[in-house]
């Protein structure tokens, strides 16, 4: 048998489930207008970079298939978000030559960008005794362009980063930086090299 208290409890429960439900949506859409709001009003840039200069140390093709190098390019990357910092993690950087890798990945030290600000990263890639399997197509191609003295690179960055603004900081984004450069570079010739052609940096993020 029913009684009155159980019809007005039951009543209650029926009654209780809508209203969490219409709780959880306003909470649900006051969060994504705050976030809306937030992304409107901060909106990150992605960061720029370009190659400025360019050190070729040693490039010995002499024990196909493997080539060893040692070079160094200075990066300067900017940071141009009003509001926005910028924080890398696991960022690592190698050379390529002909889509072909020529240097092992170097891994670099965590970098806090602040905001509005330029940062010059110069990492020494490959080095003595360091190895890297290539096609001969690299290894013909390399003597051909040194013979010309015009050689193709390109700077690969990889890493993971966050934009930070106040206390908030993003979930962890991939970024991927592709620098194409020019040097003018004759077979056997060490040192700084010129920069013949060292267009703004690809970034995807």
């Amino acid at each position: 048998m029913t009684t009155g208290n159980d019809k007005n409890k039951a009543s209650k429960g029926s009654s209780l489930g809508p209203t969490v439900g219409k709780i959880i949506a306003i909470i649900l859409l006051l969060a994504g207008v705050t976030a809306l709001t937030l992304w409107l009003v901060y909106r990150p840039h992605k960061p720029r970079f370009s190659v400025v200069a360019a050190a070729i140390y040693s490039i010995n093709a002499s024990s196909p298939p493997f080539i060893s190098t040692s070079m160094q390019f200075t990066l300067v990357t900017r940071n141009s978000n009003r509001r926005v910092d910028i924080i890398y993690d696991k960022l690592s950087a190698y050379v390529s030559y002909r889509n072909q890798q020529i240097t092992a990945p170097v891994y670099l030290p965590p970098l806090y960008h602040e905001r509005k600000s330029t940062v010059a990263l110069s990492p020494v890639l490959g080095g003595a005794g360091q190895l890297v399997p290539v096609s001969a197509e690299v290894v013909n191609g390399l003597v051909m362009d040194e013979s010309y003295g015009v050689v193709s690179f390109r700077v690969v960055l990889l890493g993971r980063l966050r934009w930070k603004a106040g206390a908030i900081k993003t979930a962890r984004y991939g970024v991927y930086v592709k620098c194409d450069v020019w040097v003018g570079l004759k077979r056997g010739f060490t040192g700084e090299v010129p920069l013949l052609s060292a267009p703004p940096c690809k970034v995807d993020i």
